[in-house]
């Protein structure tokens, strides 16, 4: 069957990345770009960082103007939630009725802020930070507070905390678990974010849960902690994870496991449909586990991958994963998938404020974090793309060359390719 009409559920990075990639593959056919927010697609990284630095500017923040979605046939239908999605008829139903039908339905549709379960938690004066106009609530609420009480440790949480110090902001974060970024993270590397949030004077209550968010005057004024503490603020922003949006696709009998399930091709059993980005949840090769990323670059490689493949080439998704933060003076650079490492190694000095630390599994290496290393980063990620072998003890000496290294490893693999086809041809002919 030829596609002729594809739509997009989803205006974030991966389904602006998916219809923009649609078009430079050579995809001729309709494409439609709905989105729950209204205005054109945006960036939402800078939300966490360079935005809560200055005055808002929406415009700042747009992945291309309006004009650019006109003269690439794009339809945007932005501000307008799908609220079911017919397989059969191959069609969307959008909140005002209107229906949009599809060869191909991509479904990236995102996640959302989850929620602080605890009372008190819905007053005004309490913030999350996901969309541009909570960003924008965000930064009026800062310009006008002394304190504030960040609950949640992980990389949105502590990109607030450090924009707030940087306003000269009180700031306390309060963390369940016994580290920073514990989820995402090495202790190597939570401890040196701890510390650094300390010497900036931001108190840190690890191990400490959320009670209740205090009200004074029908208003957030701090949180009450699970010990009984009261920690007074000014407002209060909450951090705590996000949950994928994965309704749309459940209540269309779609398989959904923490995402919506898809193959090593980005597709749905439905063959007609596809997932990617935030929302998608995809087999890591050679194990029977899925893994659904939630970073710019997971979004953009998936959409690129799956827009070759509905224009015509054929191509399972092996990209490697990548992801940053800013936090004061350091700049955080994560490749690969650190989650079961056992051996840890430091290259460089944490003292010096630039070193690496490479994470195996046994001498098997799994990723690395990187903090103002960009070289170290760069390689790690060629390093994990071409299965270079690497032991602990290179690792650990800062007198082996890396880039080297990869140099001659891809040098002896292509010769080994090349030797490997003369032979297959000598067998032919024989």
């Amino acid at each position: 069957m030829s596609i002729d009409r594809i739509v997009i559920i989803g205006s974030g990075q991966a389904g602006f990345e998916a219809a923009v990639s649609l078009r430079s593959h050579g995809f001729a056919g309709s494409i439609t770009l709905v989105g729950d927010e209204p205005g054109v697609p945006y960036q939402r990284p800078p939300l966490s960082k360079a935005y809560l630095h200055c005055d808002p500017d929406r415009e700042s923040l747009a992945l291309r103007p309006a004009q650019y979605f006109d003269d690439h046939r794009i339809t945007l239908a932005c501000g307008k939630p799908v609220v079911r999605i017919d397989r059969d008829a191959q069609l969307v139903e959008l909140i005002d009725a209107t229906v949009i039908e599809y060869d191909h339905l991509i479904l990236a549709t995102g996640a959302r802020n989850r929620l602080l379960p605890v009372p008190g938690a819905d007053l005004p004066g309490v913030h999350y930070l996901r969309t541009a106009g909570e960003a924008e609530s965000l930064t009026s609420s800062m310009a006008s507070c002394s304190s504030l009480v960040v609950i949640g440790a992980g990389f949105i949480g502590l990109e607030v905390a450090a924009a707030a110090r940087k306003k000269g902001l009180d700031v306390t974060v309060v963390e369940a678990m016994d580290r920073p970024m514990a989820r995402a993270l090495s202790p190597v590397m939570s401890d040196y974010f701890s510390t650094a949030h300390t010497e900036h004077g931001v108190h840190m209550r690890l191990s400490t849960g959320v009670k209740t968010v205090v009200a004074v005057d029908g208003r957030a004024a701090g949180v009450t902690t699970a010990s009984g503490d009261v920690i007074r603020a000014d407002a209060v922003v909450v951090g705590i994870g996000v949950v994928p949006n994965i309704e749309l696709a459940a209540l269309a009998g779609l398989p959904v496991d923490n995402g919506i399930v898809v193959d090593e091709y980005l597709r749905t059993p439905d063959e007609n449909i596809s997932a990617i980005g935030d929302c998608a949840a995809y087999p890591i090769p050679g194990t029977a586990s899925l893994v659904r990323l939630e970073s710019v670059q997971n979004a953009v490689d998936q959409a690129r991958c799956l827009a070759a493949q509905l224009t015509g080439t054929s191509t399972n998704y092996l990209s490697v994963p990548w992801f940053w933060s800013e936090q004061y003076e350091s700049k955080l650079q994560m490749a690969g998938l650190t989650a079961g490492a056992d051996i840890h190694v430091v290259r460089g000095s944490v003292d010096s404020g630039a070193f690496s630390n490479f994470c195996f599994l046994g001498t098997r290496l799994l990723g690395v974090e990187s903090v103002n290393k960009p070289r170290d980063h760069m390689a790690a990620r060629k390093i994990l793309a071409c299965g270079m072998p690497l032991t602990p003890e290179q690792a650990a000496d800062t007198d082996f060359d890396l880039k080297l290294a990869i140099t001659r490893h891809k040098g002896t693999h292509k010769a080994e390719v090349a030797s490997a086809e003369v032979g297959e041809r000598q067998v032919v002919a024989s």
